[in-house]
């Protein structure tokens, strides 16, 4: 017998989880856990410490968001309760399955963001490869039709992503906090999964570590919400049931469920991404129409470029050459596009630019580019200062914007 946790909210979770990562990995080691799950609201920040967290402890890390689903559109702009969001948990099993949680919730953020980071249903059927989907807590479109007493639509959605995430993708999400409303959903769950044949999955929707921490907890939401421990109308927990149960606590909350329980250590032998350090993965810079090389365009760039900054200098010729093999060698051609791409607009818009700061100035590249209007031969300026073969991390372009119009 075993049980993984699915459902957990870091410190992340910002005023609403009180799960401090490095402590969460210890308890779940304690308990005897294989693998945890992180899935904070909307956001997926803390993954990389929570993953190295994990590691620490001998606990495989499973990457997931419980994501905030627009009942329409995510474009949508509509007050009231008919356009409340919708709670969904989303695991990645492998690398595509990262990639499409990262999409999923940027575009929360860039494209959907009203009141919380909102996805929808058609952004969910363009990047469904690679990730497992639990129906979610009470929030969840599925319980709250149940609780609504339309167990038809209930039953319409729990179809629509078990076919748009695959059989053995999606599960109906079991919770028990000793919530009388969470009783009554579970035993539609239940009906749903015996009808449709779709899985149930057990969870406890951890926002804290130990029991004792339920009032620390509930301090955060206080901070949240504007309100005082001592007042009564206010948002809370409605139990100290939140917390990182051990499996004999978990098994115990559906006793004659136990393939519910036995079903998280599934899905988390199928969550097996992991994150790889020490390489860039840069943006690739989209080129004009024509071109089809990133350093043939580059060089292009600088030569012109060089033609106006350097017009009759075949030794400083030399060194843009030598620069120019050392950037493509680091595999930062796109990078230098990119940035000459958007303080070039800066200043065909209009957009004050500062000359150049730091080690850039030492480039002629850079100078070239119109990156920097610092000429490096003049002042004797080192490009090896700035970028070498030997030098592990990242070129540092500083660029200094006008703060009136910056965000342009």
């Amino acid at each position: 017998m075993a049980f993984v946790h699915l459902h957990v909210h870091t410190e992340y979770s910002l005023l609403d989880g009180a799960c401090r990562i490095d402590s969460i990995a210890r308890r779940a080691k304690a308990l005897g856990q294989t693998a945890l799950a992180v899935t904070d609201h909307g956001v997926m920040y803390g993954t990389v410490a929570f993953y190295k967290a994990c590691l620490a402890e001998g606990i495989r890390p499973i990457i997931g968001c419980e994501v905030y689903v627009a009942p329409g559109s995510r474009f949508d702009r509509l007050p009231g309760p008919e356009n409340r969001y919708s709670h969904l948990i989303l695991l990645c099993q492998n690398e595509t399955g990262y990639r499409n949680l990262c999409y999923l919730v940027s575009a929360g953020f860039t494209e959907g963001y009203y009141v919380r980071p909102r996805i929808d249903w058609a952004l969910l059927h363009e990047h469904a490869e690679g990730l497992i989907c639990l129906s979610g807590c009470l929030a969840g479109e599925i319980p709250q039709a149940l609780l609504r007493g339309d167990y038809e639509a209930a039953k319409a959605r729990a179809l629509d992503l078990q076919a748009l995430f695959g059989p053995e993708n999606f599960y109906l999400e079991i919770q028990n906090h000793s919530i009388p409303e969470e009783a009554e959903a579970a035993r539609g769950l239940r009906r749903l999964s015996r009808e449709t044949g779709i899985p149930l999955a057990l969870t406890n929707d951890a926002h804290y570590i130990e029991k004792e921490d339920a009032a620390y907890q509930d301090v955060l939401m206080c901070i949240q919400t504007g309100k005082t421990v001592d007042e009564k109308n206010r948002m809370r927990f409605e139990t100290r049931e939140f917390y990182l149960k051990d499996e004999e606590q978990m098994r115990a909350l559906f006793p004659d469920c136990p393939e519910a329980a036995d079903n998280t250590v599934k899905i988390a032998e199928r969550c097996r991404y992991d994150f790889e350090f020490g390489h860039y993965h840069l943006p690739r810079f989209k080129l004009p129409a024509g071109e089809t090389d990133s350093a043939v365009y580059l060089r292009r760039l600088c030569e012109q470029g060089f033609r106006e900054r350097f017009p009759h200098s075949p030794e400083v010729h030399k060194q843009l050459e030598y620069e120019l093999g050392v950037i493509e060698t680091m595999g930062f051609v796109d990078y230098f596009l990119i940035v000459q791409d958007f303080i070039n607009y800066a200043k065909r818009s209009g957009i004050p630019v500062g000359p150049g700061r730091g080690s850039a100035a030492g480039s002629v590249v850079a100078y070239c580019l119109h990156i920097t209007d610092v000429n490096p031969i003049q002042y004797s300026l080192f490009f090896e200062r700035f970028l070498n073969p030997e030098r592990v991390s990242m070129p540092d372009i500083d660029v200094d914007f006008c703060v009136n119009r910056r965000g342009e």
